[in-house]
This record gives structure tokens, sequence and C-alpha cells, in this order.
């Protein structure tokens, strides 16, 4: 097997983009694009590291991050499993990608940009829920916002071919797995939702 190491073997690979391809990017939130994101409850938050690098899904119960200014977004930390692979990153290194989903669309908005991250509590108020704050905010420089077409979405099917979940393994079945049986398994997944409802927020 052969692999491509240059770039102009690359581009012979493929045609041209075209002029909506190239013109789509906006260096600062519009007022299209901001009706977009502010739609979007999930995005996939990419960073890269010393360790490698890590995609994670953030997620909420309205706009998945808050516009600070038409450069700046920021975006909350809730709780999860504390493993801090994002942040660990950004700490590192600042660059990140976003992608933007909003169920129903197969269209998608990304963002590349930097960020950092702060514990200002007046910035966590802002986020509060439930009478909890995230433990820190992600502060989001844009340095460009741009449309992904919608092929990917509609190849998968991913708002039509209805819920495909069922027959999945679940999270405590692959933990049983990967620590041959030390954890996970069916107490793991009947006690998790009530553990998730405690720090969902």
């Amino acid at each position: 097997m052969q692999f491509i190491e240059d770039i102009a073997a690359l581009e012979a690979l493929y045609g041209t983009p075209g002029a909506p391809a190239l013109r789509k990017v906006a260096r600062r939130m519009t007022p299209l694009y901001r009706e977009w994101i502010m739609a979007s409850r999930l995005c996939v938050l990419s960073t890269v590291g010393a360790e490698g690098t890590d995609g994670s899904p953030r997620g909420d119960d309205g706009p998945a991050v808050l516009e600070l200014d038409p450069s700046t977004l920021a975006m909350p930390d809730w709780r999860g499993n504390n493993r801090l692979d994002s942040l660990r990153n950004i700490v590192r290194d600042p660059r990140v990608s976003l992608m933007f989903l909003v169920p129903g669309s197969n269209n998608v908005v990304r963002i590349n940009g930097t960020a950092r991250l702060t514990a200002d509590d007046a910035l966590r108020a802002r986020f509060e829920k439930h009478g909890k704050r995230p433990a820190t905010v992600i502060v989001i420089e844009i340095g460009e916002i741009y449309t992904q077409c919608a092929r990917a979405l509609m190849r998968a099917r991913t708002w039509t071919s209805g819920d495909e979940s069922g027959d999945l393994p679940t999270i405590g079945q692959i933990l049983a797995e990967v620590t041959n049986g030390e954890e996970g398994g069916t107490r793991y997944d009947s006690e998790w939702g009530a553990r998730a409802a405690k720090t969902m927020w």
C-alpha cells in the first residue's frame, strides 16, 4: 500500500474547490452564523496536546455556547468523568475546533480558533442552573467560521434512519470487557441513570 505524503499529489486526486466553498468563511460571528450556532445544543470540541488529540461532545439544554462578543464564545465545562482530557490540552495548546449540530439539519457549522480556561466567578455565574455552576468556562477566540456541506450526514441518514441503538453494547458491558470484569457490568448500567441525574449540571 502506498501512502500520500505530498500535498501536490493529494491535490491532484481532487478537483479545485468551488467559489462558495472558499468564500463561506467568516472571521467572526455574522447574523446568520449567530442564528445557527445559537440553535445548536450539541457541539463536538476538538483539542490537541502533548498526549495527542481529543474529541469531546458538549451539550446543553440551550445553546452549547454563549457569545461574549462577535469574536469570542464561552462554553461551560459541566462536570463529567474528571478525566480533563480536553482541558489539559487547552492549557498546553490553545488550538481548538468546534463542530455544531442541530437535530434535523444535515448541515454543520464549524469554528476553528484558540481557547483559554477560566474559573472567573462572574462568568461561571452566567451559566448557573439549578443552583450549580460549571467548574470552569472555556473562552474561545474565533479564527474562522464556516459551514460543512450536508453530504456526510445525508449519507449516514443521521436524522432519518430511526433509533438504531437498541442492539449496541452498553457502557457497562464495554467497561467489563476492557477491565476483564473488574469494572462495569449490569450494576454499572443500572446505577448510571441515577448517578448522572445528580451530576448533570
